[in-house]
């Protein structure tokens, strides 16, 4: 098959809306109406619990994994920047996912996912910015924003060292990392109106509500 035909195929990857699913066959509920309304990780923790929300992330990872990282041993050795362009459509695949009316998440697992296979000092790095902004913070909008720009970061001071990456790979870094900033628009705005909820704020109050 040509490369973009894997493309597509990638998109459609990225598109399972699993969250989603797991709403609707675990809890009852359609997340698209629930917390934040996002189709992702975050929202599903917030209404379901981490024990839920665990394996919605780490296939929500897969999903951009897998394109990036089998699609380009199916391709027959197309040229140099398919493999960033299978992680690219499994990151719009999640995020305008074509089977709940282009609704999604904002990328940050998928993208994670997609530069495991194409970079992954970079997703580490990216993991410990994660990581430490959310415990010092509470905040996962902040946290993963602050990902989003660690991550091509990373991929360029990686260059700038003489470990050259694959220049399709640093521009996707670049671009995906732009991609995630431009999803969390609106929690951008909460943030600078310091209205922002932390990550325990929904789960805390459906408690205190005997929900």
């Amino acid at each position: 098959m040509t490369p973009l035909i894997w493309v597509l195929a990638a998109y459609f990857a990225g598109s399972l809306p699993t969250s989603f699913v797991v709403g609707k066959m675990i809890g009852g509920m359609d997340l698209r109406r629930e917390g934040s309304g996002n189709l992702g990780a975050t929202n599903v923790y917030r209404a379901m619990g981490l024990r839920v929300a665990v394996p919605v992330g780490l296939v929500d990872v897969a999903k951009g994994w897998l394109p990036a990282w089998l699609f380009p041993m199916l391709d027959g050795g197309a040229a140099d920047g398919w493999a960033a362009a299978y992680g690219a459509a499994a990151i719009l695949g999640h995020t305008f996912s074509c089977w709940v009316r282009f609704r999604g998440g904002k990328g940050v697992a998928t993208a994670a996912g997609a530069f495991l296979a194409l970079s992954p000092l970079a997703v580490l790095a990216a993991a410990l910015v994660w990581a430490m902004v959310l415990a010092m913070r509470g905040i996962v909008s902040l946290a993963s924003i602050a990902a989003a720009l660690a991550l091509p970061a990373t991929v360029l001071a990686g260059n700038a060292a003489g470990r050259a990456a694959d220049p399709w790979v640093t521009g996707f870094a670049i671009l995906a990392g732009a991609f995630v900033i431009w999803a969390h628009r609106s929690n951008i705005g909460r943030l600078l109106r310091g209205e922002e909820k932390r990550i325990h704020a929904d789960r805390r109050a459906r408690r205190d509500e005997g929900g």
